[in-house]
């Protein structure tokens, strides 16, 4: 699979999205009781933001969830539809927010962001760094075995944000693009990054993006070092 030109051409660039905020505090899970920022209520007040997201929302296990390249997570509403087809037992609580997001919003999908845009929430700038990597909490959260899996199957991860300048926000703020980058969009590069034989030059130019995160950039070099050790024919 190899990236065509980058531009603005092919996708629907909303300018000014309305969304909704949610932050929460660290709970136990029902099926294992294992503690989890998963947990998320609907912002009514204005609430700062810093390096590592919005101030006061907790993350539980800090070696895999927040940080600066995970400071805010952003879930589709449009996906918790496609989840509750394929789990209709769950579907009552697949809601805006369920999923642990910070940001939700029915205008922005993986196919409508590239990696590196900057967009401005209330007086905060965040930059689209890299898709979320779903866990077994999803699955414990909703009862539900599988619908981790299914999520990084079919790429209905949303992503993360990091923060380029610490601000304020509040309900009723909307996201607005301020940069659009010269980049793939992130769907196309989980597209890359999953492909069985991608193209070396083009995962090559996917980890020299200035924007990704660097966690990602790591997995991405390993995997062409990987390729080039076992390279075929068809993946050069």
């Amino acid at each position: 699979m190899a990236l065509r030109g980058y531009g603005i051409d092919g996708i629907i660039r909303a300018m000014n999205v309305s969304v909704s905020l949610f932050s929460g505090r660290i709970r136990p899970l029902p099926a294992s009781g294992r503690p989890s920022g998963i947990y998320k209520q609907a912002l009514t007040s204005t609430i700062a933001i810093d390096s590592n997201g919005f101030v006061g929302d907790e993350q539980a296990d800090l070696r895999v969830h927040g940080g600066p390249e995970k400071a805010i997570h952003l879930y589709p509403a449009g996906h918790y539809a496609k989840l509750a087809a394929a789990f209709p037992e769950c579907a009552a609580a697949l809601v805006a927010g369920s999923m642990g997001e910070n940001i939700s919003t029915p205008a922005l999908d993986e196919h409508q962001v590239r990696i590196g845009d900057v967009w401005r929430l209330g007086s905060a700038r965040l930059q689209v760094c890299q898709p979320r990597n779903p866990c077994w909490k999803i699955d414990d959260k909703f009862c539900c075995d599988g619908m981790a899996a299914y999520i990084a199957e079919h790429r209905l991860t949303g992503w993360y944000w990091r923060v380029l300048t610490r601000g304020v926000a509040a309900p009723g703020d909307k996201l607005e693009l301020e940069t659009a980058a010269a980049a793939p969009t992130l769907a196309e590069a989980m597209d890359l990054a999953a492909a069985h034989r991608p193209s070396l030059a083009a995962l090559q130019a996917l980890a020299d993006l200035p924007g990704l995160a660097s966690q990602w950039r790591t997995k991405i070099i390993n995997r062409l070092a990987w390729l080039k050790t076992h390279a075929t024919d068809g993946s050069t």
